[in-house]
């Protein structure tokens, strides 16, 4: 942690002559897009796993139908399907888990009055009038949500909904694009309609993570979602 926090310092004290008061805010930003850009490798082997898996799917149901009777033997035939054409069906969650991490770091370290038996001077930094430490609870109840801190978060819920909203019409399209085959003629996998029901939605789930967690952590959220959105328009186009 105190390692991290005199990161955080070191990237705010450079970003100062350019964001001033909000530099450690910026340099957030900026350790997002490093930890993005080393997580990107991942990203583009998610990607073209995705077309893979997309790309085995008709030979997967025609599994299904041959094997419906032996579920055992179904799951080894898939399974040697994946290694035989080099597809790994956990590739698509790598990049997500590979964050965590990040975020967790950045969540407690926004969250602790000490580090290293001191006090926490990163929970002096602010984004314009918000506390890089506070909550969205928080500004509500110093000032309302027409105080300064109020119109930071109601900026940052505006470019989440947005983002959320292009990440939605994306999903929906590339789900329309490769669609996921029946199990066997006409018979849908259990659960796969509500999930490609879900699906779409789940991008509006980071408002309430923005909501709850410290505006520092939410600052890692809202920079790593827009990332994803464009990287996905890029690598799913």
């Amino acid at each position: 942690m105190s390692v991290f926090a005199s990161l955080v310092e070191r990237l705010a004290d450079l970003l100062q002559p350019l964001f001033g008061a909000s530099a450690a805010a910026a340099a957030i930003v900026l350790f997002t897009a490093l930890v993005r850009l080393l997580v990107h490798p991942l990203s583009r082997a998610a990607a073209r796993g995705q077309k893979a898996r997309t790309e085995l799917q008709p030979r997967i149901a025609e599994l299904r139908r041959k094997h419906a009777k032996n579920p055992e033997k179904l799951q080894r035939a898939v399974l040697e399907l994946h290694a035989e054409e080099k597809v790994s069906p956990l590739s698509g969650c790598l990049p997500s888990l590979c964050q965590i991490p990040a975020f967790f770091l950045l969540y407690h370290l926004f969250s602790s009055s000490s580090i290293g038996g001191e006090a926490n001077a990163l929970l002096s930094h602010r984004l314009l009038a918000a506390p890089l430490g506070g909550r969205w609870a928080d500004a509500l109840g110093d000032a309302g949500p027409v105080g300064g801190a109020g119109l930071v978060y109601a900026a940052l819920f505006v470019l989440v909904a947005g983002v959320a909203l292009f990440s939605y019409r994306l999903t929906k399209r590339t789900m329309a694009d490769r669609p996921v085959l029946p199990a066997d003629d006409g018979q849908q996998v259990p659960g796969l309609g509500a999930i490609s029901k879900v699906m779409p939605f789940m991008s509006f789930f980071t408002l309430v993570t923005v909501a709850v967690v410290p505006l520092a952590a939410a600052l890692y959220v809202v920079t790593s979602t827009t990332w994803s959105a464009v990287e996905r328009a890029v690598l799913y186009r």
